[in-house]
């Protein structure tokens, strides 16, 4: 089920991007990923089944009921909303679920600390991949999440990304912002560029080279403006899947400004999307080589440095990342991106003196509010850490045992599949051993399961240290 987004009373583009708080801006909504709703919809009908063997009827007909009547009628009703002001997360479950845990269900936008954008590879057709971007919106403890699935997403991060500081985005949910568009659009506008279609250029992508040594040369107004038409073009092919068409957007775009560092770090982006895509470790090499061209010609583009620094850490080449952090801070001077950046290198590192200098950094760096509260709420917890080893000893305790319950769930999903086989076989065969041995298997690894699943979110939250202090 894809999500759909509804525009109350018919939202135009321009009320997407209307000031905060403009009594013409039209309430976008986008319904929730029905992941959730599928899987408890498996669970409810697994039972009801179990039920109906064990010829409790009133049961099984109300499981039933529960899971394919009312299940699909609340992922039906369960939707994100955005009013201009505040992310809401409307609907009857989340109603119901802030109620007994005393919670917050919207986000005023002041009050967004973090906005992280993940990228799926759904499906590849041909030299296409088809993307499904999630989006989520945290502040204040809680998350809000919604998918893309067409018109719906890209409404709603029009509405919502360009609302809030440019620091509180991450690369990818920046790029969403500044170049994700209609596919069809998209691809018209490289029809008019004679780009060629994927399937043409499947040869041609074979040899992508990163290296090449071109001279600069003077361009005039003409020649820049063609190539931030390609860039802008390339970028939007990128988000859409369209990697080998962006792909010969890029090579165009750099014959006319070979040595753009900007321009170079968005090729190499590409190139390691066609190389996850390809699964290729060369060209794994080759994306890292252009970053590293990139670097190079950043010279003193501290915001260019501390993106590419992010995209070293997401390739996860630590080094490489703190050295393009450090450079943007030796060149412009600290900056936010930059500390928060080492702090998550000092992390990984196991630094945790350097992690909290890092975030003590950052906090005095910070633009907005929200940033300040979450980057101090860091640096306290990692001085905790740091200077109490009772507390240090339950954090880590708690850190293995999210780890214990992820093995023991999956271990315990095989089980439950494992025991399928022995019920068909049971049942077609009439053999009630065999059955109740199947059924015995699965119902109890299901129960499994799902108490692990619940234990894992109750335990995914931090120790509060100030329980410590109450008890002593």
């Amino acid at each position: 089920m894809e999500n759909t987004t509804q525009i109350q009373n018919e939202s135009s583009p321009e009320s997407a991007t209307a000031p905060a708080g403009d009594l013409s801006f039209r309430a976008v909504s986008v319904r929730v990923s029905p992941n959730s709703y599928l899987i408890a919809m498996l669970v409810a009908s697994f039972f009801s089944a179990f039920v109906f063997y064990l010829e409790i009827d009133w049961l099984g007909f109300t499981l039933f009921a529960v899971a394919w009547l009312v299940l699909p009628v609340l992922a039906l009703t369960d939707h994100i909303v955005f009013d201009g002001r505040r992310v809401t997360r409307a609907g009857l479950v989340p109603r119901i679920w802030a109620w007994l845990n005393t919670g917050r269900r919207s986000l005023k936008l002041n009050d967004i600390e973090q906005i992280e954008t993940a990228a799926i590879r759904a499906l590849k057709r041909g030299g296409d991949v088809f993307y499904r971007y999630r989006t989520s919106v945290r502040g204040k403890g809680i998350q809000i999440a919604f998918a893309s699935g067409g018109d719906d997403y890209r409404r709603m991060v029009t509405a919502i990304l360009p609302r809030v500081a440019e620091i509180v985005l991450d690369a990818r949910s920046i790029e969403v912002r500044d170049h994700l568009a209609d596919p069809k659009i998209t691809q018209q506008r490289a029809r008019d560029e004679q780009i060629p279609s994927s399937d043409v250029l499947s040869v041609a992508t074979r040899g992508i080279r990163t290296n090449a040594l071109i001279e600069p040369r003077e361009i005039d107004a003409a020649e820049a403006e063609r190539a931030e038409s390609l860039r802008k073009l390339a970028n939007e092919l990128r988000l859409n899947g369209f990697l080998r068409q962006s792909l010969e957007a890029f090579r165009r775009a750099l014959m006319i400004k070979p040595h753009d560092g900007r321009l170079l770090f968005e090729f190499a982006r590409c190139v390691q999307s066609f190389a996850g895509a390809e699964r290729s470790d060369r060209l794994e090499r080759k994306a890292i080589a252009a970053m590293r061209l990139a670097e190079m010609r950043a010279r003193n583009d501290g915001d260019l440095l501390e993106k590419i620094g992010e995209a070293y850490f997401q390739a996860g080449e630590w080094r490489r990342a703190a050295g393009a952090f450090q450079k943007a801070l030796d060149r412009v001077g600290e900056g936010f991106r930059s500390a928060r950046g080492l702090a998550e290198i000092a992390l990984r590192e196991g630094k945790i003196a350097h992690v909290i200098h890092h975030f003590s950094t950052a906090n005095r760096l910070a633009a907005t509010p929200s940033l300040r509260r979450w980057t101090r709420a860091e640096a306290e917890y990692f001085s905790r850490l740091n200077s109490d080893d009772e507390y240090m000893e339950m954090e880590v305790g708690r850190v293995n045992l999210l780890e214990t319950f992820e093995n023991v769930k999956r271990t315990a999903l095989r089980l439950t599949f494992l025991g399928f086989p022995a019920i068909f076989i049971g049942i077609i065969g009439e053999d009630d051993l065999v059955a109740n041995l199947g059924w015995g298997i699965s119902t109890v690894t299901l129960v499994i399961w799902t108490s692990l699943t619940v234990a894992s979110r109750l335990f995914s939250a931090r120790i509060p240290y100030e329980l410590l202090d109450q008890e002593d």
